[in-house]
This record gives C-alpha cells, structure tokens and sequence, in this order.
C-alpha cells in the first residue's frame, strides 16, 4: 500500500511543474482526484488517478465579487459564512468556473437595512470593495418593503421628500406602491433604520423589508438561499 502523498507532491512527479505551478493548477480547479476536482494541495492521495485537466493554465484565480439573496428572517452574516457551491444560482449566466475558493476570504461590502433581506454584496476584489466604500453614498438603493396601512396622496409625498431623521432633513428619494402591501423605495445612502422610521412616521407598520438593487446591479431572479457571480458586464 502507498503511503498518502500531498496532491501537489503526486502533481509535481507526473509533470514535472514546480511546487508553486502544482498549487496553482489544484487551486484553480485544473486538477481531478479519480475525476473528481480537488482544489486542496494538501489533500492525501494513494492510488487514485490524479489528471491536469486540458487548458490548465497556472495562475492565480481572478477575485470575484458574489451577490447572494439573503433569505427572509435570516442574518447575512451567518449565511455568507456557509456558502457553499451546490446554492450557486442555476442560471447563473456569468462564464465565471466555479471554485469552492471563490467563497473564501470574501467580504461583505453595502451592508443592509437592519432586518432587511435581499442583496448581499461579498467580494474577493480590493476594487469592486474601495467603489462601494468610496461611492456608496452616490449610488440608488432599491428595497421593496411589505406595510400595514395606507397612504394619503399628502403622506407619500412626505415620504419621497419631508421627513426629518436624527434631526436631519432626508434627501429627496423615490417612494411608489408596487401593489396593495407593498411600497418600492429608491434613495441614496440610507441611514440604519431610516427605512423603518419613513413607515412609522406615515403610521404603516412593516413587516418586511427586501433589497433588491444596487447602483446597477440587481439581484434579478435570484431564489432565497442563492447567489450568483456578478458577470463582467455590470457596473456598480
């Protein structure tokens, strides 16, 4: 019986490549253990067959930003700490190779409204985080929010521009109904509980609150629990 063999040792005796070549192909996804693609140098193997996919090129894996639909009743946090491959959108149309590195080290940027769901910004890529920490405040945030009550013609023009918060004159903002329950509010920059305190101050009471945009990324038809890549073509 072989003795168990880093899968970077056993990739570097059938191909001659350096060390840092084998970790770079095993993290990159080019690498299969008995077909099944390992992304771990320090996996153990025996006897299984260990094949460089076609095309394996080694370099390192491009940062990529990943938009998640945080579920009703569900904190962020807890649930972007658990992704996992197999709750990656069907009909993600990105081109983006899924990795299992893709869901590492990755930061949440554009927090949400304190119980809020929807649109959950994580990103591996230094820029896509320094625009949403320099520019959020310039970008149109879209949440749909389900509400008990109704509403004068004079209190929905108090909501899109009127209403003082922490002793601050709110900017102006765009606030329609999207049916009966539920109202479709566009503002930049949000303050923590703003949202919240807009219905409250019309006496409608909220029962839920979902994002669904951001700047001109939008969550789409991203099922709850799900995420996709944000594809090369949008721009925050």
């Amino acid at each position: 019986m072989s003795e168990p063999v880093r899968l970077s040792k056993r990739l570097i005796e059938l191909t001659g490549c350096t060390r840092r070549e084998a970790e770079l192909y095993i993290e990159g996804g080019w690498v299969t253990v008995d077909g099944q693609v390992v992304e771990q140098p320090q996996f153990k193997v025996t006897t299984q067959t260990v094949c460089l996919l076609e095309g394996a090129t080694a370099s390192e894996a491009e940062p990529v930003t990943v938009l998640l639909n945080v579920p009703r009743g569900h904190s962020p946090d807890p649930i972007s700490e658990k992704l996992t491959l197999a709750e990656q959108w069907p009909e993600d149309s990105s081109g983006i190779r899924p990795l299992f590195g893709h869901l590492k080290r990755l930061t949440a940027c554009a927090p949400l409204q304190v119980g809020a769901d929807g649109l959950h910004i994580l990103t591996q890529d230094w820029r896509t985080r320094r625009k949403l920490q320099d520019d959020l405040h310039k970008l149109e945030q879209e949440y749909i929010v389900e509400v008990i009550g109704t509403l004068s013609n004079t209190q929905l023009k108090r909501l899109n521009h009127g209403l003082v918060f922490n002793g601050v004159t709110l900017p102006p903002c765009k606030v329609s109904w999207q049916n009966e329950t539920h109202l479709r509010f566009a503002l930049k920059a949000p303050q923590p509980g703003q949202l919240v305190f807009m219905c409250n101050s019309v006496d409608l009471k909220v029962l839920g609150m979902k994002r669904i945009r951001v700047g001109g990324v939008s969550l789409g038809k991203v099922q709850a629990g799900q995420w996709r890549y944000l594809s090369g073509k949008e721009r925050f």
